[in-house]
């Protein structure tokens, strides 16, 4: 509670941007870190989605009549309901939500949200708000877009027209595959969304999202043992490809050969066990019994290796070790999901939809 009231007062007094946090933050001044370059210098809708879910998760566990955890509680509802989530439709006709917004360049980055990615939870969270609310047709209109500006996007980042509409349908290593770009892109897709809203429950005019995530890691883990490359380790107990450190650089890894490039990260198949339990242990076991000497440290995991090049990364990236912890007990208990699932915004938006 100590370590939560610390987090809540820094976030509750940090700089926002209509509402929106930053992607990075400076620790002392609680001012917007612009990482990336001059135009990341405002609000990223898309981070805060992610921190709002894990937010109205702890705003359910702190649930006691106690005035010390009514204080976390009152301040995570304010730093939720500030957000203008309809503020980042830039357009009042909008069909979209955008991603980024600066205090002196506008919506400059100008880069729409279109699925299928890593950002169903930011529309969700949108149509769930209590105070600055989208309409909840913005999940058809813009997340499942299917007009030529969707066709476009999609294609453009996975290479090929395969669920360039959104939908897919193609069988890939013999599983049938109902949304999602390429065979499914990397394996992050199936989880950031998805640490706090139960899959089980979303369901659309296209698929079930638990579903559709697991074939989604199904597909990686078969197309790991297959192996085409020829990477050295993979097959049924190493597998997962995902965005991670690298030997040459960060990059997001998809299972088609042209985007493997012979790295796994933990965080892929471990992250994965809701879908996968059995193919999960089986890699987990794998990387701390037998890869553990140069793999497992501090802070668990290291974000990735690279048999083939003799490469392990050197960090431990909280990116991808917040999915592992979190999914593991959704895996076992439920716990996250039941918790964010349980309040009452979350459940009229679904409704909504």
């Amino acid at each position: 509670m100590e370590r939560f009231t610390k987090i809540v007062n820094f976030l509750d007094s940090a700089e926002t941007f209509h509402g929106a946090l930053a992607h990075f933050m400076d620790g002392p001044t609680k001012k917007v870190e612009p990482f990336f370059g001059p135009k990341d210098n405002g609000g990223d809708l898309v981070e805060t989605s992610f921190m709002m879910q894990g937010l109205l998760a702890a705003r359910a566990y702190f649930n006691i009549d106690d005035e010390k955890e009514k204080i976390i509680r009152d301040k995570i509802t304010h730093i939720w309901e500030r957000v203008e989530w309809d503020w980042y439709k830039q357009f009042p006709d909008s069909k979209f939500l955008y991603w980024h917004w600066s205090p002196d360049q506008a919506f400059v980055i100008n880069h729409n949200l279109i699925g299928w990615n890593e950002t169903m939870v930011t529309y969700l969270l949108a149509i769930a708000s209590p105070t600055h609310s989208v309409p909840a047709s913005l999940y058809y209109t813009g997340w499942a877009n299917q007009d030529k500006r969707g066709q476009d996007y999609r294609s453009a980042w996975g290479g090929t027209k395969e669920g360039s509409m959104y939908t897919n349908g193609n069988t890939y290593f013999g599983i049938k595959l109902d949304v999602g770009v390429s065979d499914g892109g990397p394996l992050f897709f199936t989880h950031y969304s998805y640490m706090g809203y139960d899959p089980h429950f979303i369901t659309d005019k296209y698929t079930n999202y638990f579903t559709n995530n697991k074939n989604i890691a199904l597909i990686n883990y078969r197309y790991c043992v297959k192996n085409p490359n020829h990477y050295k380790g993979y097959g049924d107990s190493c597998w997962g490809l995902t965005a991670s450190d690298g030997p040459f650089s960060y990059s997001a890894d998809e299972p088609i050969a042209k985007r493997d490039i012979g790295k796994i990260a933990p965080t892929g198949a471990i992250s994965s066990f809701p879908y996968t339990p059995a193919e999960s242990m089986k890699a987990l076991k794998n990387y701390y019994n037998n890869y553990g000497k140069f793999l497992w440290g501090e802070y668990g995991f290291r974000d990735a290796f690279d048999l083939t090049h003799n490469w392990c990364s050197e960090i431990y990236m909280g990116l991808n070790q917040a999915p592992m912890v979190v999914m593991i007990e959704n895996y076992r208990t439920g716990l996250i999901w039941k918790l964010f699932m349980s309040n009452p915004e979350i459940q009229t938006g679904l409704k909504k939809l």
